[in-house]
């Protein structure tokens, strides 16, 4: 037999291979899963692919809020944002400056006096300056409580110091020199009172009897020359940030909102905390504020004593009679009786 070169001739299990391979291919495959919609004359006719339209135009990205600081007794200015409650603002305020948080006593809006009226409470303008004070100098004095009141407001900067927002004239605690407003209170007969909120320390200091005589030490902001002040400069632009009718409203829980400003809202808020310097010798912005947002959603004083209760502010033990005032407050306020000339200073009562 010949042989051919370049050809092999198939075995018996190369030519069943072959054959098995051969029949696989030749049989028919599925046809690929399309769109396709029959036509008239039978054949098919490519769909293309089915675009989901979203009617909802994409949201345009929230401008970063940006605030300017300096410590009040002199620095250059620093720059701070993404804080939403006045413990991260604090915190971002310390380390713009490289030093512990426990240095800053609080905050004061565009001015860097010890200026009671302009204390950061739980609302910042959109283009307010935040100044903040330091610990400075301790003072230590004894005072003899000869009649029922001190004549002391207490506030805090909710953060864990409790500070003095107005001493009242021709009392106790305004014939003692060493004292001053903004002066943080740290002790009381050596029991340190760092980190409790102002009712805490005001019940304290009501409830030392008439006739006693007891140590206070205070710590005052430091106080310097303010060579370092530098004069923000205004922005142009139509935006509503930095525009003076919005601001940054703080909260304790939950994130901070941008809010325009409310006269009425105001109006009570004053009024209610004019009720707690009244009551309970304390001055709290942001406790005035729940307050009121608590009340403006209900219809009766039964219902907001019953809320008080259910909420955190019932930690506070407001006598009945108080709640009943502040429901007062707030129904002047939703119906439009309540004015300026209603929101006045009332007399400390411890």
């Amino acid at each position: 037999m010949h042989k051919i070169f370049g050809k092999k001739s198939k075995s018996k299990d190369n030519l069943a291979d072959y054959t098995q391979n051969s029949t696989q291919n030749d049989l028919p495959r599925p046809a690929a899963e399309t769109n396709s919609v029959p036509e008239t004359n039978g054949t098919s006719k490519q769909q293309p692919p089915v675009v989901q339209k979203n009617d909802t135009p994409p949201q345009p990205p929230r401008p970063k809020l940006v605030f300017h600081c300096q410590q009040a007794h002199g620095s250059p200015t620093g720059i701070i944002s993404g804080f939403t409650n006045v413990k991260e603002l604090y915190q971002k305020i310390a380390d713009c400056y490289d030093m512990p948080v426990s240095e800053i006593l609080f905050c004061t809006l565009n001015t860097h006096k010890v200026d009671m009226s302009r204390l950061l409470g739980g609302q910042i303008g959109l283009e307010d300056f935040i100044f903040a004070h330091v610990r400075g100098q301790p003072k230590e004095c004894e005072v003899t409580k000869s009649e029922d009141a001190l004549g002391l407001t207490i506030t805090d900067n909710g953060a864990g110091y409790a500070f003095i927002k107005r001493i009242k004239e021709n009392s106790i605690m305004d014939k003692c020199p060493l004292v001053s407003l903004g002066d943080h209170i740290e002790k009381i007969d050596g029991k340190s009172l760092v980190g409790c909120r102002h009712f805490e320390v005001a019940k304290m200091l009501k409830e030392i009897q008439k006739g006693t005589t007891f140590t206070i030490r205070v710590v005052e902001p430091m106080k310097s020359g303010f060579s370092f002040v530098e004069q923000k400069q205004s922005k142009k632009g139509s935006s509503n940030i930095g525009s003076g009718k919005q601001t940054l409203r703080l909260r304790s829980t939950g994130p901070a909102t941008v809010e325009d400003v409310d006269d009425s809202s105001n109006l009570a808020i004053d009024k209610i905390n004019g009720l707690l310097e009244s009551f309970m010798g304390i001055n709290d912005t942001e406790l005035a504020q729940q307050i009121w947002d608590m009340g403006n959603k209900l219809d009766n004083p039964s219902d907001f004593a019953m809320a008080i209760d259910k909420s955190e502010i019932k930690d506070f033990g407001f006598a009945d009679d108080f709640v009943f005032d502040l429901w007062g407050a707030i129904s002047d306020a939703k119906s439009g009786r309540l004015n300026k000339s209603d929101v006045k200073d009332f007399s400390e009562q411890f």
